[in-house]
């Protein structure tokens, strides 16, 4: 697609400039714009300013608008108004709520009109009851207005705005060229319902003076388009391409092509610009070399700039701040060439015959959002450091030498990018017997406190935070005092603030819990083999060690009430987060690797469930197909669905190769079991497009259909790739080798359950002739599927994240790039159609805290439809869990909602999670309290609900920009 006629400017290319470089007459040097410019400069960088009808700008003062309301409460109230302790309490208060609204917005927009603050006082003097002042009030304004008109058009004057300046980084001013200005934001609303581009221009000039810098004329105009968001959805893509105008000057700027381009003069630039941020990211030594190899022409071809029309205000955001490449913060990236640049970076060792077309291949499936690798893929990718691997799980041994050398693995892998899972459970307990020394040790929780720390010091390259979650084992002696690393009282040398904690729980203490039965503590250097038994074999060791306990043999142990230790877990699980609940025994029976070794525990997000040891650092390689994409009228789209992960499937095995390791066991663990982890994002948008309530038993038909097909047609693939590049080496004797593909392996999982395990097993596709082929052909990856939480390439994507349910349906998300109004574009449409989409509805949707439960006029269907996170009943989130998790040969990361949380219903819900055969479960969102800024549509702001989420206080939080930092 190439933008027509109605967007084209009549500038040329070389007397053009876009709202960065204005290529217009230079100012007169009039004393008004001089006047203008001197003032702006004057004016403290970061401190709220305040823009004049004349066009001049000062600073904010509060106290002239106290002044404006007493006037207004005389006029209404009299002259002893000016000596009521009741109106002066008022007027202070109002003043005060004006103040505030203006003080929250600084760091996006330091500049506001005048107009700007009399709304503000205006809807504030309605909040306060105050009618009659504010129809006072806003009389008053129209009556001053009509007098300046009339004075303006009796001295024939020009309006200020028509003699606007902009202030280039020389100091040189420059005449704002309007035109240039209609084309960028025609531009923005090609091809997009509802939106009104005027409405934006003027918004705009409203809000921009005499003498502005360039930066803020931008910024202004990106503004303007974003404050309409939570009126139309259809205004997010309008901002990401006034923010794109934005990027094209600043990166082609650095590079020195030219000053700057409209979209339509930028589909004819991008390949030069290609070639000419190779060549400069070559030469920072920011991008490989190798990339050379390429036929570089015929690449530059292949890029698509209308894709670049696809992103949203939050997603081409995030991109720009936190993935794309710059120096001295200066980015010269562009999202076509991001995307080639990761797809050249994947495709590098590909056959020199085919390494073009594949690249090409994998630049289509990324920039059509069809399918995104992970986050630290898409960082390094076709980089010098080219560390692509996701997540990272490691096994800490019993001694000094073996523990401090995994906190400098730890700190190695987290350097590039890596989320981190750590088993602790080798670690002696406290009170055990130190040979060496002949003392006692202090147990494993210090240690932790310096895991804690170092995931603190070392954050990911300082790209973002370093992030680590620590697994121990449900009869590790230390496991009370584990329970309670993350609370906010007690010795803070015996807390993990920072790092995440999963309980690591073996299916008997669940059957005894069931029983209610008593459970014995012990030191793993007493029970040294438990840490690599599960099943029947671990109920064997465990009996026996009992016994050793109680007549004495093994002194250092405590036996205590299962149920009592089961809901400690809980309590701990709602009052802080953590420790997560994951299982133990499921990971390993149904794991096809178990004939070469033992998951010790899950990741950073649980979703990655592989083998670990002292010789031995699991390493797994994301991406996720968006399931949004491969729906259609019909329902999912087979054939699509089959061809992107037939290609999904080659670029995570090419990251293995690729792959950039900073510790040998890492290296070796990865080539030889070769582990991938396909997942899916825009679960609910599948919903959405379909018509299905995530509460339905049709949605978890369609979570068993869906991953259903993506099982079927990942592993067809890893086959293929086998046939054409080998199996994985340790292929021989694993599930895989002897015909037992995941879901056949629920049969495993029963014979050692019994009665204890409830997982539906039925299939639809033609699985033995897969079965088949497996066994004939063998598996190129160990591991093939995995569901990671994907907060932050979903947003990229613009769907909703993993296999969540809408969080809300309207509300402002707060990231490390700022804030983002996130409204539900499918609820929107649903609306209109019903024509019911207002001022009035958005402003219930603000008063509800983007519910639709409680608006009496949304129709009973769309209530179900649209329900949200905290109003689904978690039954349903663990239903669709364990009928994907039966596909799955690793894990998912699962959420779980609970609005009215008490120790019932999570005893019952975690019970259930372990009935159903999930194999993990990540973190349980509580809604607490909310506090909400009650506010009007014209306020410019939405609301900020900020929901005290007990249960996750820090990382992984909805609005947290790191709630998943292994994708």
């Amino acid at each position: 697609m190439e933008i027509s006629n109605p967007m084209k400017t009549q500038h040329t290319n070389s007397g053009e400039a876009n709202l960065q470089n204005p290529a217009v007459m230079p100012a007169n040097g009039s004393a008004s714009a001089g006047d203008a410019a001197t003032a702006a400069e004057n004016l403290q960088p970061g401190l709220l300013r305040v823009i004049k009808r004349n066009g001049t700008v000062t600073h904010y003062d509060k106290s002239k608008i106290k002044v404006a309301i007493g006037k207004a409460f005389l006029a209404i109230e009299g002259s002893q108004a000016a000596v009521s302790s009741r109106i002066h309490e008022n007027v202070e208060e109002i003043t005060e709520q004006v103040t505030e609204t203006f003080m929250r917005r600084i760091e996006t927009r330091s500049v506001i009109h005048i107009e700007d603050i009399q709304d503000q006082v205006e809807l504030a003097l309605m909040r306060s009851g105050e009618q009659k002042v504010a129809r006072a009030y806003v009389l008053y304004r129209e009556e001053r207005r009509k007098l300046r008109e009339k004075k303006l058009k009796q001295q024939n004057k020009p309006s200020i705005k028509e003699q606007l300046h902009v202030t280039l980084d020389d100091g040189q001013q420059i005449q704002l060229d309007k035109q240039r200005l209609r084309t960028i934001v025609n531009e923005g609303c090609y091809e997009l319902a509802d939106v009104d581009q005027k409405i934006i221009i003027d918004e705009t000039l409203r809000n921009i003076y005499d003498g502005i810098p360039l930066k803020d004329l931008s910024q202004a105009l990106i503004i303007s388009a974003r404050t309409l968001i939570e009126k139309e959805p259809n205004y997010s893509f309008v901002t990401a391409r006034l923010l794109l105008d934005a990027l094209r000057t600043e990166a082609l700027t650095f590079l020195d092509i030219q000053s700057s381009a409209t979209f339509t003069e930028m589909a004819r630039l991008y390949p030069d610009y290609f070639l000419s941020y190779l060549d400069k990211g070559i030469e920072l030594e920011l991008i490989t070399p190798e990339l050379k190899q390429f036929d570089l022409s015929k690449l530059a071809q292949a890029l698509k700039p209308e894709r670049d029309l696809q992103f949203t205000y939050l997603g081409l955001q995030t991109l720009y701040d936190r993935y794309f490449l710059h120096q001295d913060n200066t980015r010269f990236e562009l999202p076509q060439v991001f995307f080639m640049r990761v797809a050249m970076g994947l495709a590098l060792y590909e056959d020199a015959a085919v390494r073009d077309e594949w690249a090409i291949k994998f630049y289509n499936l990324l920039s059509s959002f069809d399918y995104m690798s992970s986050t630290p893929t898409l960082f390094n990718a076709g980089t010098l450091r080219p560390q692509l691997s996701s997540c990272y799980l490691t096994t800490i041994p019993d001694d000094l030498d073996g523990i401090y050398a995994a906190f400098k693995d730890n700190a190695l892998l987290s350097k590039f990018a890596g989320g981190l899972g750590n088993d602790w459970s080798s670690v002696r307990a406290l009170g055990s017997h130190i040979k060496g020394t002949n003392g006692k040790s202090q147990g494993v929780i210090p240690f932790m406190n310096v895991a804690d720390a170092t995931a603190v010091a070392v954050n990911q390259g300082g790209k973002r935070k370093g992030a680590v979650c620590a697994y121990l084992e449900s009869w590790h002696l230390d496991i009370e005092d584990f329970l309670e690393l993350r609370k906010n009282t007690g010795d803070e040398r015996r807390r993990t603030h920072d790092m995440n904690t999963a309980n690591w729980i073996p299916d008997l203490f669940m059957q005894r819990v069931f029983e209610n039965k008593d459970w014995t503590l012990f030191s793993p250097d007493d029970v040294p083999d438990l840490h690599d038994k599960y099943g029947k074999a671990f109920e064997t060791a465990y009996a026996d060690y009992e016994a050793k306990a109680k007549s004495g043999k093994i002194l250092n142990s405590k036996s205590i009430s299962a149920v009592k230790l089961w809901r400690k877990m809980l309590s701990m699980l709602f009052e802080t987060g953590h420790p997560w609940i994951t299982f133990k025994d499921t990971c390993n029976i149904r794991s096809p690797q178990q004939h070469c070794g033992v998951i010790h525990s899950s990741n950073l997000c649980t979703e990655i469930t592989l083998n670990t040891s002292a010789e031995e650092i699991a390493v797994c390689n994301l991406g996720s197909i968006n399931l949004a994409q491969h729906i259609d009228d019909n329902g999912i789209n087979t054939e699509k669905l089959r061809d992107t992960i037939s290609i999904a499937i080659r670029m995570l095995d090419n990251v293995i190769d690729q792959n950039y390791y900073s510790v040998p066991q890492a290296k070796n663990s990865n080539l030889q079991h070769r582990p991938i982890g396909l997942g899916l994002m825009g679960f609910q948008d599948a919903l959405y497009k379909l018509s299905l309530p995530y509460a339905s038993n049709e949605a978890v038909e369609f979570a068993d259909h869906s991953m259903e097909m993506i099982s079927y047609y990942a592993i067809h693939a890893s086959t293929e790739l086998a046939k054409e590049r080998g199996a994985y080496q340790t292929f021989s004797g694993s599930l895989w080798h002897k015909g037992i593909l995941p879901i056949d392996s629920i049969k495993l999982l029963q014979n050692v359950r019994g009665e204890y395990l409830d997982q539906d097993s039925n299939q639809t596709l033609d699985w033995e002739s897969l079965r088949q082929r497996v066994m004939q052909i063998g598996m190129r990856n160990s591991n093939v599927m995995a569901i990671a939480p994907t907060a932050t390439i979903s947003n990229i994507c613009g769907v909703s994240q993993s296999i969540e349910p809408t969080y809300q349906n309207l509300y402002v998300k707060s990231n490390l790039s700022g804030e983002f109004t996130v409204v539900n574009p499918y609820l929107v449409a649903a609306l209109k159609k019903r024509n019911l989409w207002d001022d009035v509805m958005v402003n219930d949707l603000k008063y509800y805290d983007g519910s639709l439960q409680k608006i009496e006029r949304i129709p009973e269907e769309l209530k179900q439809l649209y329900a949200t996170a905290f109003e689904i009943e978690p039954r349903w989130l663990i239903d669709a869990g364990s009928r994907r998790q039966k596909w799955i040969d690793q894990a998912q990361s699962l959420n779980l909602y609970m609005s009215e949380p008490s120790g019932k219903k999570l005893d019952t819900l975690y019970k259930m999670a372990w009935l159903k055969g999930l194999k993990t479960t990540y973190y349980l969102r509580t809604l607490g309290a909310t506090s909400t800024e009650k506010a009007t549509l014209h306020t410019g702001r939405l609301n900020a609900v900020k929901s005290n989420i007990e249960s996750a206080p820090k990382a992984c939080a909805i609005d947290d920009p790191d709630c998943e930092a292994c994708q």
